[in-house]
């Protein structure tokens, strides 16, 4: 799908990922063309599922959430019922803030965000430990984020 967007729409895209809060006259500017099909482009972009929001970029430390762990997990089951079965369960848990799977000698890598070690040691033992058919876990603790787009 990506190979039917033009280089404008590439623009606009790479724009409003860089400053999602750009004016349609500012976003206009930017790739060079007028509001009015900008606009139109920029619709075309949401409705077809290029661009899927808009965000804040928040600062975590700020917020009490500077705390980020990675965090292996293997499953003891890996049939497709276990996989929705924790797939569903991950997205209830407002600590991890990212879900991958793997292919790896894992079968998951979580982004977890926490307040201190102390908060995502009971993170890790009353919620990442208790997801569904989870048999093994690894924790990977950052101590500095040096790039985060």
């Amino acid at each position: 799908m990506a190979d039917q967007l033009d280089r404008i729409d590439r623009n606009i895209v790479a724009a409003l990922s860089r400053q999602g809060r750009l004016s349609m006259a500012e976003l206009a500017e930017k790739v060079g063309l007028s509001k009015t099909p900008v606009q139109a482009r920029v619709r075309r972009l949401e409705a077809d599922g290029y661009i899927r929001g808009y965000g804040a970029i928040v600062d975590r430390e700020r917020m009490g959430e500077g705390h980020v762990a990675f965090v292996q997990v293997k499953l003891s089951d890996t049939r497709s019922a276990a996989l929705d079965a924790f797939n569903r369960a991950v997205v209830a848990v407002p600590e991890i803030e990212q879900c991958h799977m793997i292919a790896a000698s894992f079968d998951y890598l979580l982004k977890v965000r926490t307040r201190d070690i102390a908060a995502y040691r009971r993170v890790l033992g009353e919620k990442l430990s208790a997801l569904p058919h989870v048999a093994q876990t690894s924790t990977f603790v950052a101590m500095e984020t040096v790039k985060d787009r």
